[in-house]
């Protein structure tokens, strides 16, 4: 079973799909995206989870692996 994956991420950010492709790769199925240039309630939940002002910002699980790099 894999770990959860969540990613925040924009519509227009090359580094986000960049990111979701290397998942991709490594055999990640599924990845949930959080779209925070659609709903900033949600961009303020990965700012205060992250202290992060961009994207993408990636967890596996509860870890926090940070963005494309």
């Amino acid at each position: 079973m894999q770990p959860h994956i969540l990613m925040y991420a924009t519509g227009v950010c090359p580094y986000c799909v960049r990111a979701e492709g290397l998942l991709r790769r490594k055999g990640v199925t599924e990845i949930e995206k959080v779209r925070i240039d659609l709903d900033p309630v949600r961009r303020d939940e990965m700012m205060s989870r992250t202290g992060r002002r961009t994207v993408p910002q990636i967890y596996i699980g509860d870890f926090h692996v940070g963005g494309c790099d």
